[in-house]
């Protein structure tokens, strides 16, 4: 596999030529105070909290960001990764990174008080930091109800009326997985194929294209993060798009939505491990989830965080009760039966 380009940030001392690969061997990998971070979430996002974290406590942060490829880095590097953290932007990687066996357990009150412990593996191997919920964009114009749920995504009313990307995308995976949790494998199945038969076109693009189609007519309802409304409200080209539709929390009344989440790990062979947790209890303190949540609109893993004015101006959010790592374990179900019912396919098939 061709190695991905990783920018650099943050001043290049010896330790960093050792993590990116600049210094020749035998070079010592750790300095006294500084953490090492593998970072697929984007460098405007969490830059400012590496900083607030360096300046209260003089451990400088050098960071490796990608959008893909980290887990299969640190896996080639095996016992000489110089990566102490490695930061994620759903849970797919986090399990991906787990069963790579590239992450270590960790045991900490500060994260264990902060987070619910639906939103962490219980054996310490990775923890949420923000969270996400699997939202539908409905029409203003063409859709009055203003609740749904997702079993009745599979309505025979809504057909023809649906966008979504791919099923196999990690976002849908896990809602099909949850889908599994709560209904059993059999009823799941029957739900995938009536959601199917109700798309307007074969799944595509991302979740901001859908809403884009529910604008252009192609749609009424897309499915989507949350996030994604605050992504196209800043964006002169989408806002049109955003003012186009609400939000609807699926299962509001009952079970509650489903919730996704961004999230971290202390590396297997972090030589900077000490650190590594402290950045990471960091990133779960009332400042640092204001500032990290806000940045990606998405609501905060605590709850002495205060979510922003636009976050919360959707409505309220009932998650789903379902652990996150009860929902890992039907991965691979969820993605077997969107291969079945030839999901990707579309409505056609």
């Amino acid at each position: 596999m061709r190695s991905p380009r990783f920018p650099v940030r943050g001043a290049v001392t010896a330790a960093a030529l050792v993590l990116f690969g600049l210094a020749g061997p035998g070079t010592p990998a750790h300095a006294a105070e500084e953490v090492n971070v593998y970072s697929y979430r984007e460098p405007g996002l969490i830059d400012p909290i590496f900083k607030r974290f360096t300046d209260e406590t003089g451990i400088k942060v050098n960071v490796v960001y990608s959008k893909d490829g980290l887990i299969e880095r640190m896996s080639a590097e095996g016992r000489n990764s110089p990566a102490d953290l490695l930061i994620t932007p759903e849970s797919g990687l986090l399990i991906q990174a787990e069963a790579a066996g590239v992450t270590q357990a960790i045991q900490s009150k500060v994260l264990e008080d902060a987070i619910d412990e639906k939103l962490r593996d219980p054996n310490g191997h990775w923890f949420g930091l923000t969270r996400r919920a699997r939202v539908v964009y409905a029409s203003k114009e063409r859709v009055a109800q203003d609740a749904i749920t997702y079993e009745e995504l599979a309505d025979p009313k809504w057909k023809g009326k649906i966008c979504i990307r791919s099923g196999q995308h990690t976002y849908n995976i896990a809602l099909i997985a949850s889908m599994i949790a709560h209904d059993g494998e059999e009823k799941a199945e029957k739900w995938l194929i009536g959601l199917r038969d109700n798309l307007a076109r074969k799944p595509a693009g991302g979740d901001r294209e859908g809403v884009r189609d529910v604008k252009a007519g192609l749609c009424d309802l897309a499915i989507g993060n949350t996030y994604y409304m605050a992504a196209m409200l800043k964006n002169p080209e989408q806002k049109p798009w955003a003012d186009a539709v609400k939000i609807l929390f699926p299962n509001a009344a009952d079970r509650g939505t489903h919730v996704n989440i961004s999230g971290a790990a202390v590396a297997a062979h972090a030589p900077h491990r000490d650190n590594a947790v402290k950045l990471l209890e960091f990133m779960v303190s009332p400042e640092a989830q204001a500032l990290y949540a806000e940045g990606n609109g998405e609501y905060p893993v605590t709850t002495t965080a205060k979510t922003s004015d636009l976050v919360a101006s959707w409505g309220a959010l009932k998650p789903d009760a379902i652990p996150l790592s009860q929902i890992a374990t039907l991965r691979k179900k969820a993605s077997e039966l969107v291969d079945k019912v030839r999901f990707d396919a579309g409505p056609s098939s």
